[in-house]
C-alpha cells in the first residue's frame, strides 16, 4: 500500500508591471499591472481555476498583489500570506533607470550589475542576499506543507523565483543567472509526503 501524499507548490511571477512595460530597473519600486499584465493576470487564474490551492504566499509589493488578486476570484477560501522575503531584488541606484539606456551608456556594468551573483548594484542586494532570504522562505514553505497537507501558490518576482527555481530543479548558480522569460508561466513542483 502507497502511504505517500503528493502536494504541490505553483510558483509564478508577477504578470507585466507598467515598469516591465518601459524597460525599468523596477526592483522593489512599486508599480502597478499594466492593462496588458491585468490581462495575462486573468489567463493564468483561469489556468489554475480547476486546481486545488489552500494558500498563497506573495510579495509585499502591488503587482504581485494585483497578479493574486485575478487567482483569488477563482479560490475564495484560499488563505493570502505576505511574506517580505519574496520581495523582488533591490536594485539600488539603478531603480528606476532605463536599462537600454544603462546598457548603451555602461555597457561592462550592465551584465555585472544584472545579472551577477555575487555583485550587488550600487546601494543594493547581490543575488547571492536575494537567495539567502528566499531558501530560508522555501525551506519554511515546504516544511509547513509536510506538517500541514497543503497545496500552495507562489506569486513572486523574477529575481525572487530563481532561488526557487534552484532549489526545486537542482540548478547551478551560473544555470539559475541564466533563467530569462519566466513572466506568465506556471511552474510545478511537487512535494512527496508520508501520510
Amino acid at each position: 500500500m502507497n502511504n505517500k501524499k503528493t502536494l504541490t507548490i505553483y510558483v509564478l511571477t508577477h504578470c507585466e508591471s507598467c515598469y516591465n512595460r518601459r524597460g525599468i530597473f523596477t526592483g522593489r519600486v512599486d508599480s502597478k499591472l499594466s492593462p496588458e499584465g491585468h490581462k495575462h493576470a486573468e489567463r493564468l487564474a483561469k489556468d489554475l481555476a480547476r486546481k486545488q490551492i489552500d494558500l498563497a504566499f506573495t510579495s509585499p509589493l502591488t503587482r504581485t498583489r494585483e497578479t493574486l488578486k485575478h487567482i483569488k476570484k477563482y479560490h475564495p477560501r484560499m488563505q493570502v500570506v505576505v511574506d517580505d522575503r519574496l520581495i523582488e531584488r533591490d536594485y539600488g541606484t539603478l531603480s528606476r533607470k532605463s536599462k537600454q539606456k544603462y546598457k548603451r551608456e555602461h555597457p561592462d556594468l550592465y551584465l555585472i550589475y544584472h545579472r551577477s551573483y555575487n555583485i550587488a548594484p550600487p546601494g543594493g542586494e547581490s543575488m547571492r542576499q536575494v537567495e539567502k532570504r528566499v531558501l530560508s522562505f522555501i525551506k519554511d514553505v515546504v516544511n509547513m506543507m509536510r506538517r500541514s497537507y497543503l497545496n500552495v501558490l507562489i506569486v513572486a518576482h523574477g529575481n525572487s523565483i530563481r532561488p526557487i527555481r534552484k532549489f526545486f530543479e537542482h540548478l547551478t548558480n551560473e544555470q539559475m543567472m541564466k533563467l530569462e522569460n519566466m513572466r506568465h508561466i506556471i511552474f510545478r513542483y511537487q512535494i512527496k509526503i508520508k501520510k
